[in-house]
């Protein structure tokens, strides 16, 4: 069972905004998106400084609609906040020590999404680093460790879990030496996502239960975007422009992870309108031209806002 429940009335919603994309981009095949979409009823879990303890939170009831939700696809830059969780929880264990290093590095890789500083903060999580190719013996333990990250979510024990893959640094122009060994000739081992598992982290942030009330209020501060029209004028690369947030009103809040390659685009946004039901979106599409295309996420996001419950007056 997945982690909110179906509803049939955000199903039917849902459902019609994906006929209206599909109507609109008709070069989008129904296999190159999926989308997750939870609704938070009144009275609002989520932001609230973590006043909810993990346990009461997790049992609070959450509506969602999900389209492929469980479909694996390579998730570009949303990994970056399976790292920025996975940071946060090594601290906590005391792990890793805080450094304003590694603090530089977190918000790089979130504000930013900095593929220099994920890398660094891979290298912090694991104790490994990138070069030349190892002989097996060093390389086998090298992988294990490497993996330490996919360890520590499978043992959540969320189903939404299970088939992800999260042990790749992310890159600019690819991985060599060592790094091009781990992934594999035909990418067989690259970084795997769906949108259900990230709405489910994402969730967890939102509600101020990943690691903790003060670690996610921090993590979230991360993930807050501006949607002044002169910020998003002065960085081509703001993460809202072509994406989720590009699709809400100026006077709305966002916080949210953005991911773009040549083959895919994609979002995970929680969104706070004025007068709306708070609710989280995730949307991934994948080829070349939704890659290159910066009017569908914020089409997709402009109808699901508008579908979402106002507040009673």
């Amino acid at each position: 069972m997945p982690f909110f429940q179906p509803d049939p009335q955000l199903a039917e919603q849902g459902q019609a905004i994906l006929e209206s994309a599909w109507q609109t981009f008709p070069w989008l095949s129904r296999t190159q998106l999926a989308l997750t979409w939870l609704v938070y009823d009144p009275p609002f879990p989520v932001n609230t400084g973590g006043a909810l303890s993990a346990e009461e939170f997790w049992r609070y009831p959450v509506r969602g609609f999900s389209y492929r939700g469980l479909e694996q696809i390579y998730p570009a830059s949303v990994v970056k906040l399976f790292y920025l969780v996975a940071c946060y929880e090594w601290r906590q264990q005391k792990m890793i020590a805080p450094t304003s290093e590694l603090d530089r590095a977190l918000r790089d890789m979130i504000v930013n999404s900095s593929n220099d500083a994920t890398g660094y903060v891979m290298d912090v999580l694991t104790g490994t680093t990138s070069g030349p190719e190892l002989p097996p013996g060093p390389f086998e333990t090298w992988q294990s460790q490497r993996n330490i990250v996919n360890r520590y979510f499978q043992s959540l024990g969320w189903e939404e879990l299970e088939s992800i893959n999260v042990n790749q640094k992310t890159w600019c122009d690819g991985p060599y030496g060592r790094e091009q060994a781990f992934v594999g000739a035909e990418r067989q081992n690259r970084n795997m996502l769906t949108t259900d598992a990230t709405a489910r982290l994402l969730h967890s942030i939102v509600g101020g239960v990943a690691v903790g009330s003060e670690p996610s209020q921090t993590m979230l501060s991360l993930m807050r975007r501006s949607l002044d029209s002169t910020h998003l004028a002065a960085d081509p690369e703001n993460q809202v422009t072509g994406f989720l947030g590009g699709g809400v009103p100026q006077s709305a809040s966002v916080w949210s992870k953005a991911g773009l390659t040549s083959r895919v685009r994609h979002d995970a946004a929680y969104i706070e309108s004025p007068n709306c039901y708070p609710y989280l979106l995730v949307v991934f599409t994948e080829g070349s031209q939704a890659s290159q295309n910066e009017a569908l996420l914020p089409f997709l996001s402009q109808q699901i806002a508008e579908a979402v419950p106002k507040c009673p007056t």
